[in-house]
């Protein structure tokens, strides 16, 4: 079965998850077939060999597509207006973004203090400091950095990698605080196999740290058991709402490190994933959309379901308190 489409119109944002009071009454599909014969994940141990080298490049180029932008939404010139589509949400329905990026970057972009924040593929999570109005009552200010021992270890790296790679024109290596990204977007195709190499110099003096690989950016994480889909568990227990049965978690992607988060919600039986991408893959999560516009405007629909479930709410209590008036 292919993923579903949620609308007909055009599709993303940046891995957003956030939480509706009452789920719906079908279950969610079964997971998307498999078109992209690229796994969702690659790590790769990269020790020099000619033949690991090229496997890598090839998995690079794979993973890397060039016949569409990136739906990212730093680079998505509706960023702004999503920006304001998150801020309604977040009136009615706890939001967090969940990203690879460094969390004080995410926040400095986003500026919207009434988030949750998880930033390095959710190893630096923070919440509002006074707590969020549709968290649960004394549930307390969130702050969780469960990688902060090899801090002192991706500074080294990062130092090492921006002096190892710059002569490769077109590479960026960014400090994301608890991982370091290297990406070769602008970095000529006949580059990549030099650049593979550099990192794994590098790499390899750090058996604590891992090799990960995203669309178009090579990442250098802590070996933790942590991951997307293990902030997204930390955010629901810390919310309150872990063990609820009367809460819907949507968690919405378009990277392949999302994946994690969309099979938790899979295995929870609760809540549902949306994949964002122009093209089918295979993916844990339930449905998908195509562009931020998709994306917005079905965040748009959730706050107006919303506003219109409390004004009926609001109207039919107005009309018990009338009646209860006329008994006495």
């Amino acid at each position: 079965m292919t993923k579903q489409n949620l609308s007909n119109a055009k599709s993303c944002v940046n891995p957003t998850m956030f939480m509706v009071e009452k789920p719906p009454p079908s279950p969610p599909p079964p997971r998307g077939s498999y078109i992209n014969n690229i796994s969702r994940k690659t790590l790769v141990k990269i020790n020099g060999d000619p033949r690991i080298m090229t496997s890598w490049v090839d998995s690079m180029r794979a993973s890397s597509p060039t016949h569409h932008m990136s739906t990212n939404l730093y680079e998505d010139k509706t960023s702004w207006m999503m920006r304001g589509t998150v801020r309604k949400l977040a009136r009615y329905f706890p939001t967090a973004i969940v990203s690879g990026r460094c969390r004080d970057k995410v926040y400095n972009f986003v500026q919207l203090a009434e988030l949750y924040y998880a930033g390095s593929h959710g190893m630096d999570i923070k919440g509002p400091s006074k707590g969020s109005k549709n968290s649960k009552k004394g549930t307390q200010a969130v702050l969780f950095q469960p990688a902060s021992k090899f801090l002192p270890m991706i500074i080294e790296v990062y130092k090492e990698l921006l002096d190892k790679t710059k002569s490769i024109e077109g590479v960026r290596v960014e400090n994301n605080k608890f991982c370091v990204s290297v990406h070769f977007r602008c970095v000529d195709e006949k580059k990549w196999g030099e650049l593979s190499q550099q990192v794994s110099l590098v790499l390899k003096e750090y058996p604590k740290l891992k090799l990960c690989q995203g669309r178009k950016v090579l990442e250098i994480r802590p070996i933790i058991k942590w991951d997307k889909g293990k902030a997204l568990q930390f955010l629901l227990q810390s919310l309150g709402y872990a063990k609820c049965n009367d809460v819907f978690p949507i968690y919405i992607g378009d990277d392949r490190t999302d994946e994690d988060a969309f099979k938790v919600l899979r295995e929870r039986r609760q809540g549902l994933g949306i994949l964002v991408s122009k093209t089918p893959k295979d993916t844990h999560a339930s449905y998908s959309l195509q562009e931020p516009s998709e994306v917005m405007k079905f965040l748009l629909l959730l706050v107006e379901w919303k506003r219109l479930s409390l004004r009926k709410q609001s109207k039919i209590q107005k009309q018990l308190e009338d009646i209860a008036s006329l008994k006495y």
